[in-house]
């Protein structure tokens, strides 16, 4: 999304993501560098993406050219939510709560 997105934008873009509706262009960079360092930190590919103590309800992640969507296990850790967190501001990327339907905009920087 662009960095202007409102809430409703978001919560409607993943609307159409769950209907199966995926835009049909290029991976945005920043979505790239996202899911590469997340994956980095906790596969969701392989052997270690089962393991006990895998961050993932659900691996391999669902990846598109402009989200990503996790699945987090419910008892994953503390520090995993904060390096989302951490990556997701880097990137200026939005973070959809799909428990509740909170939008989590990246901080404001100056």
């Amino acid at each position: 999304m662009d960095q202007t997105a409102v809430p409703e934008a978001v919560r409607a873009a993943n609307a159409r993501c769950a209907g199966g509706d995926h835009p049909q262009r290029p991976a945005d960079p920043r979505v790239v560098a996202f899911y590469d360092a997340l994956t980095s930190h906790y596969p969701d590919r392989g052997p270690r993406a089962t393991e006990a103590g895998s961050p993932w309800a659900s691996a391999p992640l669902h990846a598109a050219a402009d989200h990503i969507q996790m699945r987090l296990d419910e008892n994953c850790p503390d520090e995993v939510l904060e390096t989302i967190e951490k990556l997701a501001a880097e990137l200026n990327l939005d973070l959809l709560d799909l428990q509740d339907g909170t939008v989590y905009p990246p901080p404001v920087r100056t």
